[in-house]
């Protein structure tokens, strides 16, 4: 049986990072690293942006790391390889190959999957759920053969990858059930102009439309709408959200409803094991109450923090305002704070027709949250301050 100090169970950014700070903090400590995906660690919010533009790919040039860093610093990197079963009680985490290992401390980063839809077709050839850098490069070889390219939903996934096949010059068709694009995050009158822009950028837009299915015998030829239409589609790309990867800790204190569950340091009530990433459902110090987040910052910090933590020579309590952006055509949205609840009040500076504004979401006279339109470093950073300000912090 293999023994190690650390053991991080997925090879994504929070988990690379919990490696970086574990090398910081223990220079001598042993370090497994464990990733189902051939691939290094990669910067995978870029799968729906730049890399599906861009006409040739060099998958080093995604990765978050060179992958002589994990050598080089004596990381015990494991790609391409699962956890396929972990004891908790025993602190023994079996693989794919048979082997076993022996930890005293483990961090938890397998993030997440990709939702599907409950209904008929799911597994059809030429419908793609874009996660990895696998979904990436076949989403890019099929969208060059297909002529009516679908994409069912309308957050931040759907509107992205929309966009950069839009601007591939794709035909491209968006299907969401609501009335607006990105309506989760904006407020209704941003949101319509969002949406003009996509219709103003050739993008189809079926809006108000809920999936009833995907037709065809192998690979994908309709889809069928609630409301009884059938569209003509070659390829879907489905994104309708995504579930955290609990199967190994399924039934025990470490998989909960929301996520994870984790104190202000990201350890579970498992002494010793920590969870971060898609699959934390930590105590948010600075908005309050408990929250689960699924974006880049959020992940690489979380990361930082529980490698620290899990030396013991660093003890950190995670305190963030929440962030996130996005890139669509040549628009950027920044969002700093809480942007689950829609607004009872918003103060914009600027204008949308300008495409440079910002937008200052309330709950009552509680200032929950800023949005920038094309803003810099400097106005992201002083958004922050402003909003711990306001909340007291």
């Amino acid at each position: 049986m293999i023994q190690r100090d650390y053991l991080i169970i997925g090879a994504g950014i929070a988990g690379a990072c919990a490696c970086e700070t574990i090398r910081k903090h223990d220079k001598r400590g042993t370090v497994t690293l464990v990733g189902f995906e051939a691939y290094t660690p990669y910067k995978r919010w870029l799968l729906s942006k730049s890399f599906l533009r861009e006409k040739t790919i060099v998958p080093r040039k995604y990765a978050e790391v060179d992958e002589r860093w994990y050598a080089a610093h004596k990381i015990d990197a494991r790609f391409n390889t699962a956890v396929t079963q972990l004891n908790i009680d025993r602190r023994v985490a079996v693989l794919g190959n048979g082997e076993s290992i022996e930890f005293n401390k483990a961090c938890l980063a397998m993030g997440s999957r990709p939702g599907r839809p409950p209904v008929a077709g799911v597994g059809l050839g030429n419908v793609i759920y874009l996660r990895t850098m696998r979904d990436a490069f076949a989403l890019r070889e099929m969208a060059e053969h297909e002529k009516n390219l679908m994409v069912v939903g309308g957050g931040l996934l759907a509107c992205e990858v929309a966009a950069s096949l839009r601007q591939m010059k794709m035909k491209v068709s968006v299907m969401h059930r609501h009335g607006t694009l990105l309506n989760r995050y904006l407020d209704p009158e941003t949101a319509a102009w969002v949406t003009g822009y996509f219709a103003k950028n050739g993008v189809t837009l079926l809006l108000g439309e809920s999936l009833n299915g995907f037709e065809g015998k192998t690979v994908l030829r309709n889809i069928q709408t609630k409301s009884g239409n059938r569209v003509a589609a070659g390829l879907a790309v489905v994104a309708c959200g995504t579930e955290p990867n609990l199967d190994l800790v399924r039934n025990t204190p470490l998989a909960g409803p929301h996520g994870s569950p984790v104190n202000d340091y990201l350890e579970t009530e498992e002494k010793g094991i920590y969870a971060v990433g898609d699959l934390a459902f930590y105590p948010d110090r600075l908005m309050g109450g408990m929250r689960r987040q699924t974006h880049w910052e959020n992940a690489r910090e979380q990361g930082l923090v529980a490698g620290a933590n899990m030396t013991g020579k660093k003890r950190i309590r995670y305190e963030q305002v929440p962030y996130f952006w996005t890139e669509m055509f040549d628009l950027r949205l920044d969002f700093v704070g809480d942007f689950t609840i829609q607004p009872t009040r918003v103060d914009l500076t600027g204008t949308h027709a300008k495409k440079k504004f910002t937008a200052r979401y309330y709950q009552g006279d509680r200032l929950r949250g800023i949005l920038i339109s094309s803003g810099t470093p400097k106005q992201i950073d002083s958004a922050k301050s402003e909003l711990k300000r306001a909340l007291g912090k």
